[in-house]
């Protein structure tokens, strides 16, 4: 209730416009934005988080042509102390970039320079992180104000936040070593406070805490294909969950429970998915009771970049339902079947018949 929608291009744009969000609370990020997703953007009064000089010098042409003011803010890279240092995106800190940019968009005095946006990386688990990353905002923000007399409007710390999902090689669980959300708002809120803001006005904080809300909401049930016996003596099952639909068990260790009852006893167990690849595999060693062919198991925390991320390879992928708070089920999107992709598909005409 009462967010905005954070988008990244043309496609994520009219998906959310589709969904009744209006233009003027959505944030257009990401290096892909072509001259239409701009000008559309510009005109609904949305926030463009520019990424790189060639997309301000468009915006700039652009300008001269829309009515609306273009509504902007620069992506900030910067040394947090998290590596390796996320630089690809937005304008580098301690180089000068961000400031060549900023300099570039004031100058111009036909756009508006409404904020700061940084995104500092992935699963971070070092809160503190983000408290210097708002001290440097705040540092370009008391120099644009010096410069310009310009203030900021809002500042983006982006997003980053750690679910409880336990990374591959990680020496305990994510659950004994993420932060909490309470740590992540200490240490953000402490920042922005002692922080010295032109005139000590606050600007508006927005966070993108997507993966870190909805990782837990996102739950994955599946049946048990088979049992055998791998060369070296493991034993390996194999389930109808393949990495087609869970891309991110190639980087999680993704918690699998049993649905039914089960005996006391367990054995180092590798999980594999149904497709016919080797690298197919959901869990590499898990200490996990034995379960028989038509078994049920649930697999946590799939919220956040499962479906994104999910390809359409060998197998449909299947229903998404939603269990409301009163524990009832509504299908949300249907499981393919061959004429999803038939719709899709044209056979040139010297090829028909043949």
């Amino acid at each position: 209730e009462g967010a905005w929608a954070e988008v990244v291009s043309g496609f994520e744009y009219e998906k959310v416009l589709d969904n009744n969000v209006p233009g003027n609370k959505i944030i257009f990020n990401g290096p892909d934005k072509s001259e239409k997703d701009l000008i559309r953007a510009i005109n609904n009064k949305s926030l463009i988080h520019i990424d790189h000089f060639d997309e301000l010098y468009t915006i700039i042409g652009l300008a001269e042509e829309v009515k609306e003011r273009p509504q902007v803010a620069i992506r900030v890279n910067m040394d947090t102390g998290i590596y390796p240092q996320w630089d690809r995106f937005g304008f580098n800190y301690e180089n000068g970039s961000a400031w060549n940019a900023i300099n570039r968009i004031l100058s111009t005095g036909k756009i508006d320079l409404v904020g700061l946006h940084t995104h500092i990386g992935t699963y971070i688990t070092l809160s503190e992180a983000y408290a210097t990353a708002i001290g440097k905002l705040a540092a370009l923000a008391n120099k644009i104000y010096d410069r310009f007399q310009t203030s900021i409007g809002y500042i983006d710390v982006g997003g980053g936040f750690a679910s409880q999902n336990t990374l591959q090689g990680a020496y305990m669980p994510a659950t004994d070593t993420t932060p909490s959300f309470d740590d992540y708002a200490h240490a953000i809120t402490t920042a922005m406070t002692a922080a010295s803001f032109p005139n000590n006005e606050q600007p508006t904080l927005i966070l993108e805490t997507g993966r870190a809300l909805i990782d837990d909401a996102g739950w994955l049930a599946g049946s048990v294909l088979a049992n055998k016996r791998l060369a070296d003596g493991r034993r390996a099952m194999i389930i109808d969950t393949g990495v087609n639909l869970m891309f991110t068990a190639f980087w999680y260790d993704h918690e699998i429970y049993p649905v039914q009852e089960t005996t006391f006893q367990s054995e180092p167990t590798t999980i594999y998915g149904p497709l016919c690849m080797n690298i197919d595999v959901i869990r590499k060693n898990i200490d996990f009771p034995m379960l028989n062919k038509g078994d049920h198991f649930v697999i946590k925390r799939v919220g956040a970049y499962t479906m994104t991320q999910w390809m359409q390879f060998i197998t449909y992928r299947p229903n998404i339902v939603l269990i409301d708070e009163n524990e009832e089920v509504h299908l949300i999107r249907k499981q393919e079947d061959k004429e999803v992709f038939r719709r899709q598909e044209l056979v040139p005409k010297h090829l028909e018949n043949n």
